[in-house]
């Protein structure tokens, strides 16, 4: 076993109000489209608003040792992100991690696995994120990794990676582009806005958006790459 994570890296209160504030579409836009992960990580509980630093933890399929020492160790303010191998059978969360989490300060908790006790989680406002539900618990038998990169709901996560939820799903921030892609969602939010007050006032979205000549141009180039090729002259 590692030593216990450390705190959270220093983030401005700037950009800690806007990653707790900017919806996962335009965060996933501002990563090219990418870093969401797959559509069945649903939350599961009464909130799904969260943002922080990843705490990661790659169990044994089916066991709880590790989640249990893992959340020991986790400081105020991140994510546990499990990587439970997308086990489904057996569960790897329920409702006294979910109560010692919440009081721990954990701004959420993403599972990629199933979790149990939804009677209370769903009414819980600790975010949780989880594959499914099933009532089987897990054993605790094996010793897994902790603070290690792992893959969570068919994306990668760096101890530190800043992982946002809300009721799109989740989407993975790496530490390092923070800042930038903080910045360009804030940008695509603005054009967002202008866009959606064009079509309140009755504009046409494919116009505004310029879809028209786009499909001109891709019927005049054709779909397939060696008819552009014969275009230039070179056929």
């Amino acid at each position: 076993m590692k030593k216990a994570a450390q705190p959270p890296a220093a983030v401005s209160p700037r950009l800690l109000k806007d990653i707790r504030t900017i919806r996962t579409s335009l965060l996933s836009d501002a990563l090219g489209k990418g870093g969401a992960m797959d559509h069945d990580m649903h939350c599961v509980s009464a909130n799904c608003r969260m943002a922080g630093p990843a705490v990661t933890v790659r169990v044994h399929t089916a066991d709880i040792l590790m989640v249990g020492i893992t959340l020991s160790h986790c400081p105020k303010g991140s994510v546990l992100v499990i990587d439970g191998q997308g086990e489904l059978n057996t569960a790897l969360w329920g409702e006294v991690t979910t109560l010692a989490a919440r009081l721990k300060g954990l701004q959420g908790v993403v599972i990629d696995g199933a979790i149990r006790d939804l009677y209370k989680i769903r009414r819980d406002r600790l975010p949780v994120f989880a594959r499914g539900v099933v009532p089987n618990a897990g054993g605790v038998q094996y010793a897994g990794e902790f603070q290690v990169p792992v893959q969570c709901g068919g994306a990668i996560v760096h101890p530190g990676d800043w992982v946002v939820g809300d009721e799109d799903g989740v989407v993975v921030i790496p530490q390092d582009r923070l800042a930038s892609v903080i910045d360009a969602a804030k940008r695509l939010a603005v054009v967002e806005k202008k866009i959606e007050d064009e079509v309140a006032k009755g504009k046409d979205l494919a116009t505004l958006l310029r879809y028209h000549e786009l499909l001109e141009k891709k019927t005049s180039e054709g779909v397939l790459p060696q008819m552009r090729f014969l275009q230039k002259g070179r056929g």
